[in-house]
């Protein structure tokens, strides 16, 4: 899977999707996209899943139609989510395009 991480994402979730390809928005040039921009630009690159920390992309975006994936992680501490990275992984393999799922990430 192809898997683009927003501005938020921590970088270490990485670690647990190996086999997969994981870029990150900033290194594109699109850290300055909005959430809508920057989910026409993953789509048209070919992305198949978007990783955010915004968790209200799903009261923003209207992703019926879209061929990208959203997961949103609750948190995007990364010492809070780091102990989530099994569930997180589950998410983006089965993630369907135009399809949101959030992984709940508790407070300590």
């Amino acid at each position: 899977m192809h898997i683009l991480f927003d501005n938020g994402t921590p970088r270490g979730v990485a670690a647990a999707l190996s086999g997969h390809i994981v870029e990150e928005a900033r290194l594109r040039g699109w850290d300055t996209l909005r959430n809508g921009e920057l989910l026409d630009a993953a789509q048209a690159a070919g992305f198949d899943v978007f990783v955010t920390t915004d968790r209200n992309i799903r009261y923003q975006q209207n992703l019926i139609g879209r061929r990208v994936a959203v997961v949103v992680l609750g948190r995007g501490r990364w010492r809070l989510i780091k102990g989530k990275l099994p569930e997180i992984a589950a998410a983006i393999v089965t993630a369907r395009p135009g399809s949101l799922t959030e992984v709940e990430i508790p407070v300590e």
